[in-house]
């Protein structure tokens, strides 16, 4: 009988396979990070061909750190950086160009030829979405329009469209040769191409975008058994569950109550809750989608609150100012000052996402006088992501009338312990880290697989498995919390509209 399940988490960074037993426990893991590529301004590109060999070496890795054999796996599940959009030639396996990353702001021209006949949230009524850079549709149009020969094959059929999810499991399950072509409902949904009602690609909006329906995966549930794996490393193991990495962390957590609500600190912040079977329109500059749907069972949707530059704000410190040697030494530079020094930056390097969602915003630092010092504005960029969950958490409270008691945290930032106690302080509510906490999206996914093939019973087998490592809880006074809020938000004004 297998004794594990296995999970590939390929993110925006790197690409990890993670084995877990029946505790949610890692066995054994590997991670090798991948190139950002940045051709121009607000461009970002990853190169598929590289992700798919990154992803082919850390199984192999961590199954033999773990001597773990292919049928010692119950099954593999797979989370993945959403909305990062890759196109291929089904007949090679070749991709026509780099893939255009989540971040990318390239598509901008388009978004705003598309919000002039009904503006921003045209589209929202049917996939929860306002038009942005941020999703994969207008990029797959962007790819057609500009590499040379690319329409034409699609339109032939030649060209298959993927999120990253797809394109694995178009290569683990054969590629060329009969590989499958799906997605699931989570990666689905940040297309803006599928109706959040029917779970099925809209072809009013795939006329406006210009895309061919031949090229979309088909839309398969987030737990069941699509395939076996063809490649040696995982050969004859069950491929049996699909997540976009943010709802792959809620289900990690086991927030499957409506009303629970995690946040992930990693790159970007993404906030989500659990609305249950109920679709939740956000008035709030909130997204909504779906959080997860498993064999069977009625699709649970999630309110979403997704923020572009919290980790990535850390690495920009590093690499691009050299403050630092490693991304850990930010929480000790920023213990050097007792406080901000008045100083507040805001990372709108992509434009802004939730709440507001100005493209044309750029990052701003603010408040500074001869006293502040590279201490001060460490500890604004922590201050940073706390301050950007803060306004998402606000809005999600509005859209749902749900007043939050915990925020459940996971990610790398979270081993940060003076980010957690501010983000306890700004918020002024309790922050909870669980044991497992920098493997939850790759946990998701394992839990997903292991439902699948009964390896796990069922939810509350999930629930079993979670434990709290540690909870903040707030010491800030309203007084000065509601000056700091201030101040952020004066702050954030004066990055918008900053291009064009």
């Amino acid at each position: 009988m297998a004794r594990y399940v296995g999970a590939i988490d390929q993110g925006t960074t790197s690409t990890r396979f993670i084995v877990f037993n029946r505790g949610g426990q890692v066995v054994a893991i590997a991670q090798k990070e991948h190139e950002q590529i940045y051709p121009n301004p607000g461009w970002v590109e990853h190169n598929p061909e590289e992700i798919w060999r990154c992803t082919r070496e850390v199984i192999a890795e961590a199954t033999g750190r773990g001597n773990i054999r292919p049928a010692d796996l119950a099954a593999v599940g797979i989370t993945n950086q959403r909305e990062t959009t890759v196109v291929w030639n089904r007949q090679t396996g070749k991709p026509v160009a780099n893939a255009l990353v989540w971040q990318d702001t390239r598509v901008a021209d388009y978004v705003a030829e598309l919000a002039k006949p009904g503006g921003q949230d045209r589209f929202r009524g049917k996939t929860g979405l306002p038009l942005s850079t941020y999703f994969s549709g207008l990029k797959i149009r962007w790819i057609l329009e500009h590499v040379k020969g690319a329409r034409a094959m699609a339109e032939a059929g030649d060209l298959l469209f993927g999120n990253i999810d797809t394109f694995l499991v178009w290569q683990l399950t054969g590629g060329p040769n009969h590989g499958i072509h799906i997605t699931d409902v989570t990666n689905a949904s940040r297309t803006q191409l599928m109706d959040l009602a029917t779970l099925s690609w809209d072809r009013d909006i795939l006329d406006a975008f210009g895309i061919p329906e031949a090229m979309l995966p088909r839309i398969r549930s987030s737990s069941e058994v699509y395939a076996q794996a063809k490649v040696p490393e995982l050969k004859g193991v069950a491929i049996a569950g699909i997540l976009g990495d943010q709802q792959a962390a809620l289900v990690g957590q086991t927030c499957f109550r409506p009303g629970e609500a995690k946040n992930t600190y990693g790159t970007g912040c993404f906030l989500l809750m659990n609305t249950g079977e109920r679709v939740f329109h956000s008035n709030c500059g909130l997204l909504t989608t779906l959080a997860y749907k498993l064999g069977d069972q009625p699709a649970h949707y999630a309110l979403e609150g997704s923020i572009a530059i919290t980790g990535a704000l850390v690495q920009w410190v590093r690499d691009n100012l050299g403050l630092i040697q490693n991304s850990s030494e930010i929480e000790t530079l920023a213990r050097s000052v007792a406080d901000n020094g008045g100083v507040y930056f805001v990372p709108a390097f992509s434009g802004l996402y939730a709440p507001y969602w100005k493209d044309n915003a750029r990052g701003v630092i603010a408040g500074l006088t001869r006293y502040a010092n590279k201490g001060h504005l460490a500890r604004a960029v922590l201050e940073a992501t706390a301050f950007q969950t803060l306004d998402v958490v606000e809005a999600m409270q509005k859209d749902a009338n749900i007043k939050l008691d915990v925020l459940r945290t996971d990610g790398g930032m979270v081993e940060n312990e003076l980010l957690m106690q501010f983000q306890a302080d700004i918020l002024n509510l309790a922050v909870v880290r669980p044991v497992t906490r920098d493997a939850t999206t790759a946990l998701g996914s394992a839990y997903a697989a292991g439902l699948a093939v009964g390896y796990f019973t069922d939810l509350d087998d999930l629930r079993s498995n979670w434990a709290v490592d540690r909870t903040w809880k707030p010491k800030l006074s309203e007084a000065h919390r509601q000056q700091m809020c201030r101040l952020w938000r004066r702050a954030v004004s004066k990055s918008f509209d900053w291009v064009g």
